[in-house]
Parts: C-alpha cells; sequence; structure tokens
C-alpha cells in the first residue's frame, strides 16, 4: 500500500581520496556524500541538507573530525565529513577553534549547524565512543556504526548514549546506521538513541539497533515534554528489552519498522505523547504497544500492522498494553509524504535495507529495495542532466509573489523576507548566515511551475545550491545550483521555498518571482 509518492534521490558516495595513518584530515573537491533529502519530520522546519553545498573532508580518528568542525571559517559554515576506520578514546581528543565546542572522549556536535558525518569505503565504527548532539541543527549522520557505548564502568562516553540529542536540537537526520550494545543497564549500558530538553524535527531511518536494554527515549523524565515531531522508519529492533521507542509528549511517526525479540514494552507512549503507529511488523515479543510504567497515558492511532507472535500482559496500574487487540484512541495528521510499505514485506525490505555498509538501499513503497543512484564523480562540472539548468530568458505571464506573503529561516540585519516581492531590484533578502530559505505563500492554494530568483547587483553568482521545495508537504520540486529561472512540473500549493543549501558568498535574492506557467 502506498501513502504518497515521495522523492527520494539518493546521491551516494563521492569519490575519495587517500587519508593518512594518522588520521589527518584531507581536503576533497566538494560532493554529494548523502542522499538529497530525508522522509519524515526531518524534512519540516525548513529541511535537513547537512553539509551539502560545503567543502568536503576526510578523517580517520575522532581527533580528525574535531579538527574538521573547528577548522570551518564559522560554526555554520556547510562541511561533509566522510569517515572511514575505527574511532575510539585513543584518538579521539578534544580540539580547541571559534567553529567548534569539542571534547574528549566523544564525538561532540555541540552548538555548530550545517555538518554531515558519513562512513565510507571500508566503513566507519565508532567503538565505545557516542556522538553528542547539543544546541545543534541540520545534523546529517549515515552509514556509520556505534557500539558498545558505556555510561557507567570503563571506558566511560557521552552519558552511555551511541547518539544522543538535547538542549535545542532541530533537524537532524540519522539514516542508514547500526547502533549496538552488548548488554543493559547493569552492564553500564544506557540508551542508543535519545532525545531530551527541546529536540525536534528528527528522522531515523534504516537503521538497526540492537542487543540492548534500552533502545531509546524522547524525553528524559514525565515533566520532559519539549521534545517532539520525530519520524522512524524502515529500522530493524533486534534484542531489545524496551523503549522502542519510550515517548514523553510530543508526536511521533513510526511506520514499516521490524522488531523482533522486543521482551519488556515496546513503543511505550505516555505522558500526553501522541503515534501513528502504521504498517509495523511485530515478531516474538512481548506489550509492543501501550503505556507502561507510569499513570500518565499516552496515545497512538494504529492501522496496517502485523502481530506475529506477540504476547500481551493483562492491565494493572501502571501497565497498560494497547493488545491483544490494538485500538486507535487519537489521530495524528502527517504532515509530509511518504511510501508505506505493506507491512507483510516489512521484514524482507528491512534486512536488504537497513543498517551501515548495506549501499544506502531503499524503498519505494512497492516492497522492492532500490539502489541509490551513483553520484557524479567530483571532477563533474555541473549537475546530473535530471537537474534542471536555469535559463536566462525572463518569463512571461503575472509574477504570482506580488501581493503574496513571505517568510523564511532567518534574515540578516537591514533585510526582510518583504523585500522580494516588492518589484524592487535595489532591496533584498539574506539570510543570517551563507545557507537558508525564502518562501512566497498564499492564502489558498494557487499553481506554480516556474520561479525567477533575481540575485541583488553585486552580489552575481553567489548563490551556489538550491532546492525548490512544496512547503505543503515537504516534497522536493526540483533541485540545481545558480540563480535565474528554475522550472518543474505544474504544482497546486499554497507556500512554496526556495531553499539555499551552498553558496560562494552572501546570497542576496532581490526577487523571488513565481509564475504559473
Amino acid at each position: 500500500m502506498r501513502r504518497a509518492v515521495a522523492l527520494r534521490l539518493y546521491a551516494g558516495l563521492a569519490t575519495m581520496g587517500l587519508a593518512t595513518a594518522t588520521g589527518v584530515v584531507l581536503t576533497m573537491p566538494a560532493a554529494s556524500a548523502a542522499p538529497s533529502g530525508p522522509t519524515g519530520y526531518a524534512t519540516q522546519n525548513g529541511g535537513t541538507t547537512g553539509g551539502a553545498g560545503g567543502q568536503t573532508v576526510r578523517a580517520t580518528t575522532g581527533t580528525a573530525i574535531h579538527q574538521a568542525l573547528c577548522s570551518r571559517a564559522s560554526d555554520s559554515t556547510p562541511i561533509t565529513i566522510q569517515v572511514e576506520g575505527t574511532i575510539n578514546h585513543g584518538n579521539t581528543s578534544k580540539v580547541s577553534g571559534d567553529s567548534c565546542n569539542t571534547d574528549d572522549d566523544r564525538i561532540e556536535l555541540k552548538q555548530i549547524s550545517n555538518v554531515t558525518i558519513v562512513g565510507v569505503g571500508n566503513g566507519a565504527v565508532f567503538d565505545q565512543l557516542g556522538i553528542h548532539i547539543r544546541e545543534a541543527s541540520n545534523i546529517i549522520i549515515q552509514n556509520v556504526t556505534v557500539k558498545n557505548v558505556k555510561k557507567s564502568g570503563s571506558p566511560t562516553s557521552n552519558g552511555g548514549d551511541a547518539i544522543g540529542m538535547e538542549s535545542g536540537v532541530r533537524n537532524v537526520w540519522v539514516d542508514h546506521v547500526t547502533l549496538e550494545a552488548s548488554g543493559g543497564e547493569s552492564e553500564g549500558f544506557d540508551g542508543l538513541f535519545d532525545m531530551k530538553d527541546d529536540t525536534k524535527y528528527v528522522t531515523l531511518s534504516y537503521s538497526i539497533l540492537r542487543n540492548s536494554g534500552r533502545g531509546g527515549l524522547v524525553g528524559s523524565s514525565e515533566s520532559d515534554r519539549s521534545n517532539g515531531f520525530i519520524t522512524y522508519h524502515h529500522n530493524l529492533y533486534e534484542n531489545i528489552d524496551s523503549r522502542v521507542p519510550l515517548l514523553r509528549g510530543g508526536i511521533a511517526h513510526i511506520y514499516n519498522n521490524h522488531y523482533v525479540g522486543i521482551s519488556k514494552s515496546g513503543i511505550n507512549s505516555r505522558a500526553g505523547a501522541r503515534a501513528k503507529v502504521d504498517n509495523n511488523y511485530f515478531e516474538d515479543s512481548k506489550d509492543v504497544l501501550g503505556t507502561f510504567y507510569t499513570d500518565e497515558a499516552g496515545y497512538w492511532q494504529v492501522g496496517g500492522n502485523v502481530f506475529d507472535n506477540v504476547t500481551w500482559s493483562s492491565r494493572s496500574g501502571e501497565n497498560n498494553p494497547a493488545g491483544p487487540n490494538p485500538q486507535s484512541n487519537t489521530t495524528v495528521s502527517i504532515p509530509y509524504s511518504y511510501d508505506l510499505d505493506g507491512a507483510d514485506c516489512v521484514p524482507g525490505v528491512v534486512s536488504q535495507t537497513a543498517g551501515a555498509g548495506k549501499g544506502l538501499k531503499v524503498s519505494d513503497g512497492s516492497c522492492s529495495p532500490q539502489t541509490p543512484d551513483p553520484t557524479p564523480t567530483p571532477t563533474d562540472p555541473g549537475p546530473t542532466p535530471t537537474d534542471p539548468t536555469p535559463t536566462p530568458s525572463q518569463p512571461s505571464g503575472t509574477n504570482l509573489s506580488i501581493g503574496a506573503g513571505s517568510d523564511g529561516s532567518s534574515k540578516a540585519s537591514g533585510t526582510s523576507y518583504g523585500n522580494v516581492r516588492d518589484g524592487d531590484m535595489s532591496s533584498y533578502w539574506s539570510p543570517t548566515g551563507s545557507t537558508g530559505s525564502i518562501s512566497i505563500k498564499w492564502g489558498s492554494a494557487t499553481t506554480v511551475s516556474k520561479i525567477n530568483i533575481r540575485e541583488a547587483a553585486g552580489s552575481e553568482g553567489n548563490i551556489g545550491s538550491w532546492r525548490v521545495v512544496n512547503h505543503d508537504t515537504g516534497a522536493v520540486l526540483t533541485s540545481g545550483s545558480g540563480a535565474g529561472v528554475i522550472t518543474f512540473p505544474q504544482t497546486s500549493l499554497r507556500k512554496i521555498t526556495f531553499e539555499i543549501t551552498g553558496s560562494s558568498g552572501t546570497p542576496k535574492v532581490a526577487e523571488f518571482e513565481t509564475y504559473a506557467g
């Protein structure tokens, strides 16, 4: 069954150079190392692009990863860090700089934005070393393994979480990763994938979480309800006691996951959380959905799930399983498009796609895993043949932006969102950094098939890579590089977004014109 058609253009991995034995970062030509975008809540709030459009470097130690972050021009300068080899306590040290805030014995992504970390070559393994994301935004982690991270015993790392997020984190996409432990809390391990203290707009996709007491939580306590808008899809949860995930407040979308050997409790929606649980396959497990260990109820909307040899305990006190015949007790509206595989084929699809080292294979909703399109080599002079090339001709017809509204991700001092629709080439909008997004919006659905991005005088050529997004659904209408006239299939929408993902100088958009044809 297919819910909607979602655009998934995977760019694959860039051609790599050699790394030295000491793990020194080697500068590489700029190339996309990650898919052009996620599916799920990471597409919202302006989207998640990581280091797209920035420099690509190589690292074989944790110290080299930190050095790459600290060598950027600013803490928001886009960067893709290709990682190969084993990252551990012995090769991960603090590095200082104006564009970073790192620490020993963990990968620290703190107070930064616009970063991609992607495993390449023979793979990247973070051994007993966690990845800590704090006060950060627009982060992609892809194709890596994180294992045996401890919060007690020796060595300890990152509070015991394989990947942990906290303190105002926004827009994180974790994709095709393997997160694993070798025991529970009594052996010194904690969560595999935790979110706390105002973390929002996160997608976990095509990943393996296994052999742990705790899969992951959203919210550190019943009072920490500031997190939400999380998507979990096409993941394998295997041999885990509980928290797959534990939700405290907020909204989660959980679809097409395969659960095997969940021994105590599964999706634990509590403290007012609302979860949409679609077409998952639960196998050889216990109490896979409900509110557990609290009297503060959570809610769920269920449909299309398969319960294969699932046992349910009786309801009593703080134990309230949804089964043996789970029924919806809320409704959850999903703002983005996505492909929904039938639950019967989820085990097969997930086994072929989930985890690091699977070639970034994905599903298109037809129960048939798809291999990503190959990436052009870094020497290619321009976009792929399917990327539209802006033409210099001025569009004909009525500029629909005149009289419309506008907003964006940020605005530099002295600039305004409204400047892009005032017909005046002497005024303009700029983001506060080198990347950002600007939108045109209408009070009712409007048909658009062409836009014209006109740069202010003196800034011509500053705009590099970009995406045009149907803000209503999160679908990418087209992508490319350089300002000018951009065409795409005719689309009816209420809001269209021009998202700048790379630039060679300060972007200055004087006019964002829109046309029906």
